[in-house]
C-alpha cells in the first residue's frame, strides 16, 4: 500500500484559536503551548502558537519544524515544506526534518525531491525503518522498483512486523512480475493483520496472474466480505470466473463493479464479453460501445476552468468571504462613500454600477486595498478571473497581511489550473489566520 506516514512526533492543538500576547509570554512558552495543542490535535491553534514563538525567536529550528508538522496535519503540505526548509537551514543535521519534508513532498507528487530527503534522513539516522519505507514508496512512484524492493526489505529487517512494508514489497514484486514471490508477502500481511481486505485482493490478483483462478476467487470472496464496497475486487472476481468459463456467475460481479465505479470501462468490456458468450449480442454491443467511449483519452474537450475547483465550486467557496466593509472616517475625496455605495449596489444585484463606483473609489484613492479586493470579487463572480487576479494582486501589494485576498486568489489560481500557486496562496491565508482555507486545502490540495 502506498501510504506515507508522518513520523510520530509532536503534532498539536486545542479549541481556542486566539492566543493572547502578554508581556509574561516568552517564545519558550508559546512553543510549549504549540506542543500541547498539537498533542490534543488542535493543529490550527498549534500553528498560531508556533508562529508567535517564531516571531519572538526567529532562529529556533524546532519552532519551524513543529509548525511544519502542524501544517502537514492540516494537509497544507506546501506550507509545511517552507517551514521544513527553514528548520533545515537552521539545523542541517535534523534527520526528522528531512524525513518530514520528504513526506510532504511525496504528498505533492514530488517523489524525486522526496527521495533525496529520505536518503539524507537515512544518512543521518541509518536505523530508521520509516525512512527506508518512505524512500521505497518514492522509488516505486518513479518506477525504480528494484531500488524500492531493496528499501522495503531493509525496512522489514529493521521492523519485522511492519505490515505496511510487507504489503508495499508485495506490490513491488507484482510490478517486477514476481507474482510467486508476492504471495509470501501478502500472506505475511494477512498473518499480521488478518482483517486487511487489500491483502486478500492483492494475493488474489497474483493468483490470477499465475492462472490459479479458483484460489483467486476464494481470496476475492474474503476481500469482498471485509470490504463490500471494493469495486476492483468484484471486477477481478468476475474476470477469474470468466477465465473459468462461468460467464453467468461473472455477470453480477461486473454489474456490481460498475455500480460502484460507473466509469470502469474494463468492466463494460468484461460484461460485454460475458453477454456475448451467453447469446445477448445486443447487450454485448452496448457494453462494447461503453468500453470504447468511457474514459477515452483521445477525446479532446475544451476546459476553461481546468483545476479541480470548477467555476461552480469557485463561486460557492468565494462567496462565503465577507468584505471588510468597516465604517471609516470620510476623507476629503470621499473614496469611502463610493466604495460603500458600490458594495450596496452589488448586494442589490447591480454589479455593473458597483464596478463603476469601485473604479471611482480606486481612482480617488489608489492605495484602497479593500476596493481592489471587492472589485476583484465582483469580476470573479462575472467570470473575469484574470481581471480578478489582477485586483487581488494589487490588494496584496498594498496590504501584504490581507488573509482573505490570499484565500480568494488561491481559489482563482487553482480553478485556472495553477494548483501549486493556488494552494500556496491558501496556505498563506491559513497562516495569516483565515482558517477556512484549511478545509479547502484538505479537499483540493492533496
Amino acid at each position: 500500500m502506498k501510504r506515507h506516514l508522518l513520523p510520530a512526533v509532536f503534532l498539536f492543538l486545542g479549541t481556542s484559536l486566539s492566543i493572547p500576547v502578554t508581556a509574561q509570554h516568552t517564545a519558550a512558552e508559546f512553543f510549549e503551548s504549540g506542543i500541547n495543542r498539537s498533542k490534543s490535535s488542535d493543529f490550527t491553534g498549534a500553528l498560531q502558537a508556533f508562529s508567535m514563538a517564531i516571531t519572538m525567536n526567529p532562529e529556533n529550528a524546532p519552532s519551524y519544524y513543529n509548525r511544519g508538522l502542524a501544517k502537514a496535519n492540516l494537509k497544507d503540505h506546501r506550507g509545511a515544506i517552507l517551514d521544513y526548509d527553514k528548520a533545515i537551514e537552521l539545523n542541517s543535521k535534523d534527520a526528522m526534518a528531512y524525513l518530514s519534508r520528504g513526506v510532504s513532498k511525496s504528498r505533492q507528487e514530488d517523489h524525486r525531491g522526496a527521495l533525496l530527503d529520505f536518503s539524507r534522513s537515512i544518512e543521518l539516522n541509518p536505523d530508521d525503518s520509516q525512512a527506508y519505507y518512505n524512500r521505497g514508496i518514492s522509488r516505486s512512484r518513479i518506477d525504480q522498483h528494484q531500488g524500492a524492493l531493496t528499501d522495503f526489505s531493509k525496512a522489514i529487517e529493521l521492523e519485522p512486523v511492519n505490515a505496511y512494508a510487507y504489503y508495499a514489497r508485495a506490490i513491488t514484486r507484482q510490478k517486477l512480475n514476481d507474482f510467486a514471490g508476492s504471495l509470501t508477502d501478502f500472506s505475511k500481511v494477512i498473518e499480521i493483520t488478518p482483517k486487511r481486505a487489500q491483502a486478500y485482493a492483492g494475493r488474489g490478483l497474483s493468483k490470477v496472474e499465475l492462472n490459479d483462478f479458483t484460489s483467486a476467487i476464494t481470496d476475492f470472496n474474503k476481500a469482498i466480505e471485509l470490504s463490500p464496497e471494493d469495486g476492483e475486487s468484484y471486477f477481478y472476481r468476475a474476470y477469474a470466473k470468466g477465465k473459468l468459463d462461468d460467464y453467468k456467475a461473472a455477470l453480477p460481479d461486473y454489474e456490481r463493479a460498475l455500480a460502484l465505479k460507473p466509469d470502469n470501462y474494463r468492466a463494460y468490456y468484461g460484461r460485454g464479453f460475458c453477454r456475448s458468450k451467453l447469446g445477448d449480442q445486443k447487450g454485448a454491443v452496448q457494453d462494447f460501445n461503453q468500453a470504447i467511449e468511457v474514459n477515452n483519452v483521445y477525446v479532446d474537450t475544451k476546459v476553461v476552468y481546468n483545476g479541480r475547483i470548477s467555476r461552480g465550486i469557485l463561486d460557492n467557496l468565494r462567496n462565503v468571504v465577507q468584505e471588510r466593509d468597516k465604517i471609516n472616517e470620510l476623507s476629503s475625496e470621499r473614496a469611502e462613500a463610493y466604495f460603500s455605495r458600490g458594495i450596496s449596489k452589488n448586494k442589490q444585484g447591480d454589479s455593473k454600477a458597483a464596478i463603476i463606483d469601485l473604479n471611482k473609489a480606486i481612482e480617488l484613492n489608489p492605495a484602497y486595498a479593500e476596493a481592489y479586493f471587492s472589485r476583484g470579487m465582483i469580476k470573479s463572480a462575472q467570470g473575469d478571473q484574470k481581471g480578478a487576479l489582477t485586483d487581488c494582486n494589487s490588494a496584496i501589494k498594498l496590504k501584504p497581511g490581507y488573509a482573505e485576498v490570499f484565500y480568494v486568489r488561491g481559489l482563482i489560481k487553482h480553478s485556472l489550473g495553477d494548483e501549486n500557486g493556488g494552494c500556496l496562496d491558501l496556505s498563506k491565508a491559513g497562516e495569516l489566520g483565515y482558517t477556512p482555507a484549511y478545509k479547502v486545502i484538505s479537499d483540493y490540495c492533496n
